[in-house]
């Protein structure tokens, strides 16, 4: 995923499922667009936060 698709979803009021690699899936947190990372939510767990290279985000179609 594009560092910017990966803010649209962020802002969006929309819900948009994103897949992590090819594992779970999560909920973006937060993003850094000029370091490239994201803090995401894996599955439903609030407490199961990691910060990833938004490159292995991937947009569920």
């Amino acid at each position: 995923m594009k560092p910017e698709r990966a803010q649209q979803i962020y802002e969006s009021s929309d819900n948009y499922a994103v897949q992590l690699d090819d594992g779970p899936t999560v909920w973006i947190e937060n993003v850094d667009v000029e370091n490239g990372v994201a803090t995401v939510q894996v599955g439903m767990n609030p407490t199961d936060t990691q910060t990833v290279a938004i490159d292995r985000l991937h947009e569920r179609q």
